[in-house]
């Protein structure tokens, strides 16, 4: 399989070692489990059976030994998406054995400013997430494999920046 015919999906089907993700947006809500956002919004428990399918596939994963981990830049005060993201999504995500760091550029500069969202996997596979301005998914590129240095240099930058999530949770979260 050449790259140009590989999908995001293929990636996550056939990635051996680990796949890495970078959040940049602070509002994904027109992107997936919209539903489930409003029900947050509204204030309803969180469904038992929320985020079930994806939990299992990282639980799939992760008993195999591999690493599912990703860094998501933002500042405070959270935005309402952001909240949900963080306080459902990433709670309950941890379950399956995804880990989660934080880039909290509240109070210093973003050294990742203009890094776009992207997956990264076994560190020689690129997929750049594409989004409008309302954070609505409007695909993914995968990138040839000349661009995998300069993301995988970005997956490092994130991770030295950034703090754990249980850690910068318990300081700021909700």
């Amino acid at each position: 399989m050449t790259t140009s015919s590989r999908t995001l999906g293929d990636l996550f089907d056939t990635f051996q070692g680990e796949a890495f993700r970078l959040e940049t947006l602070d509002d994904y809500s027109k992107s997936g489990n919209v539903d489930a956002y409003h029900a947050f919004l509204a204030g309803e428990p969180q469904p038992d059976d929320y985020n079930a399918g994806w939990v299992e596939e990282l639980r799939s994963h992760t008993a195999k030994g591999k690493r599912v981990y990703r860094v998501h830049i933002l500042r405070r005060p959270l935005t309402d998406y952001l909240r949900f993201e963080l306080g459902w999504g990433y709670r309950k995500n941890m379950t399956g054995g995804e880990e989660f760091y934080l880039l909290d550029v509240t109070d210093r500069p973003n050294p990742l400013r203009h890094v776009p969202d992207f997956w990264l996997f076994d560190s020689d596979s690129v997929a750049v997430m594409r989004y409008d301005d309302a954070g609505k998914f409007l695909g993914s590129t995968l990138l040839p494999p000349d661009r995998t240095e300069e993301f995988v240099g970005y997956r490092d930058a994130a991770l030295a920046y950034a703090e754990p999530f249980s850690e910068w949770w318990a300081a700021h979260g909700a």
